[in-house]
């Protein structure tokens, strides 16, 4: 029986309770044991030590001091260095001794711990009995072994006994390294009919696989499952009340089977397949040769049909797959339709409003910012519990996507966080109509999203300066056909939204120095000249010129420009001004 030690405040509790409360009735060892989770012994002890160290009953609490509680234990629990009493310490020079009256000694049988008791005492070693019988438990090989009993098989298609075996290596073409093969091994307890199933790894997903290849060989499912303590089935162990994965359960539930685990190092909880662990190894790999795992598995699936269900077996004197076929497959549960592997895992929810599930992300609320979620993710759907209460569902996105709900961000932020140039523009909309223009000719590019900070910007300006000047300043820059954010801060700034802009000058009115009359430029038509030698213009003015070059020879010329023009011959002659 094991010891345990009561340290300093359990036993001040005991003395405390044992004081009572004034006015009220005081507590007896029963009551004064449940209540401190000692046993009444123990309490008794203590209670006795502390009444010789001179504590009373009507004394207070504050007798409960550091020396009285270090003299109640030094009297009830000595010092012990090695974790042992001297009365352990006596039984140490009667070891082989002990461990002869244990064995048996010659013609005498083996003694019983009470007579042993006796003998020691004649020798003048007197210890406990409690302290004897640990002692030759410990150290002199003392205890009856269990006894083995066989136990029933059951009903037909009731249970079927899993466990995981080692066979080998085998080289993985793929990769081109040799890798362990491991047996997952399926053994019906009434047939003894069996399937085994091949696989690198001993995760959840490959035991899920492992099932749904056996139900399929099998027709099948068996309504109770005897698995060993593996770490994807089984989270917490206990010969009671086990805890299994989430996982697991919820395979369990989709399939339709219990689950039964065997207790730790107990092999005899599932007897008919630790044995064949064995035969597998030996029978169907040993000796020999397989291409690839997918060969070595269509293998292993016709030994177990052919060679290891047509066998006689020793127990049952009869041919599993016959049995089976005969007893079994008839009362089986159907075969579940395809189990979408799902993944369960707790996830905190960062700043980011967003957390991660298998290198994706995906939004959540921000009320549950810092908090950890549990998350089942099957390939179509990810959903995010809080304590049992589904916080959101999202589809399942693969490794590097995102997928974020708006309503999951701050307002503010989400025109930001999606890139939503309406959501923005709208924003801006708000605050003045002249804004929201200005902002859409902010966004009116190849690329919007890179004139993005130009708006935040101009929505800063808002900010600071409040709509009304801005919405004036943002008017007075849309007539001048102005667009930059710069320009509106500068006219903010100087306060000069509201003032009419100067136009530049359109030109100097004073004449240069080779400035020309602008009637030098006009072409009027010209027509031919009268009888009265005077030649008429278009305009129906009448000019007469002469030049040296024509005086006398009755030709009338008229001069425009820089060109004169003879009228009246038959050639027409220019004469450069």
């Amino acid at each position: 029986m094991a010891f345990r030690e009561v340290n300093v405040n359990e036993v001040k509790e005991v003395l405390r309770v044992w004081l009572g409360v004034p006015g009220s009735r005081t507590p007896g060892l029963r009551a004064i044991a449940a209540h401190c989770g000692v046993d009444r012994k123990t309490a008794r002890r203590y209670i006795e030590a502390a009444q010789a160290a001179g504590l009373q009953r009507t004394d207070g609490v504050d007798a409960l001091d550091d020396g009285l509680i270090g003299t109640v234990i030094e009297a009830v629990r000595p010092a012990r260095p090695n974790g042992h009493g001297p009365a352990w310490d006596r039984l140490l020079g009667f070891e082989d001794q002990i461990t002869a009256w244990v064995a048996g000694d010659g013609p005498h049988p083996p003694l019983t711990i009470t007579k042993i008791e006796t003998l020691l005492a004649r020798q003048g070693c007197v210890v406990p009995y409690r302290t004897l019988h640990r002692f030759a438990t410990e150290r002199c090989g003392f205890g009856r072994r269990d006894t083995t009993v066989r136990v029933v098989d059951g009903d037909p298609g009731s249970e079927c006994q899993i466990d995981f075996g080692y066979l080998g290596y085998l080289t993985d073409p793929e990769t081109g390294r040799r890798r362990k093969v491991h047996a997952l091994i399926f053994t019906a307890v009434y047939s003894r009919h069996m399937f085994v199933w091949l696989t690198y790894s001993q995760t959840l997903a490959a035991v899920i696989a492992g099932c749904a290849a056996a139900w399929t060989f099998f027709g099948g499912v068996f309504r109770v499952l005897i698995p060993d303590n593996l770490k994807p089935v089984v989270t917490e162990a206990d010969a009671v009340n086990p805890r299994l994965s989430q996982g697991w359960l919820d395979y369990a539930q989709h399939t339709g089977f219990v689950t039964d685990p065997a207790r730790i190092r107990s092999p005899k909880d599932k007897p008919r397949v630790e044995r064949v662990v064995q035969y597998v190894r030996g029978n169907y790999w040993a000796g020999e040769d397989f291409a690839d795992l997918a060969e070595a598995q269509q293998r292993a699936e016709a030994w177990c049909r052919d060679t290891a269900g047509m066998r006689t077996h020793g127990t049952t004197a009869a041919r599993p797959l016959e049995v089976f076929d005969a007893d079994e497959a008839p009362v089986l549960l159907p075969v579940p339709p395809v189990y979408d592997v799902p993944i369960f895992k707790q996830v905190k929810v960062h700043r980011d409003f967003h957390a991660e599930v298998a290198k994706a992300l995906y939004s959540i609320p921000g009320q549950w910012i810092g908090s950890t979620l549990e998350v089942r993710a099957d390939s179509a759907l990810v959903k995010f519990y809080a304590r049992g209460t589904l916080v959101k569902v999202h589809p399942r996105q693969p490794a590097g996507g995102r997928s974020t709900d708006p309503e999951d961000l701050p307002t503010e932020k989400v025109g930001y966080a999606m890139r939503d140039l309406d959501r923005l523009i709208g924003t801006c909309a708000g605050h003045g109509r002249a804004v929201g223009i200005y902002a859409e000719r902010l966004l009116d590019d190849p690329l919007p999203w890179i004139r993005m900070r130009a708006v935040y910007r101009l929505l800063g300006l808002v900010r600071r300066y409040g709509p009304g000047p801005v919405d004036t300043a943002c008017s007075t820059a849309l007539d001048l056909d102005v667009v930059s954010v710069s320009k509106i801060a500068s006219m903010l700034e100087r306060a000069t939204e509201t003032t009419a802009p100067l136009l530049p000058a359109a030109g100097s009115a004073a004449p240069s120095r080779f400035t020309r009359d602008p009637a030098e430029f006009a072409t009027d038509r010209t027509t031919p000249a009268t009888g009265t030698g005077v030649a008429t213009t278009g305009t129906g003015v009448a000019t007469e010129r002469t030049t040296p070059a024509t005086a006398g020879t009755g030709v009338a010329t008229e001069r425009t420009g820089h060109l004169t023009v003879i009228v009246g011959g038959n050639t027409d002659t220019k004469e450069t001004r």
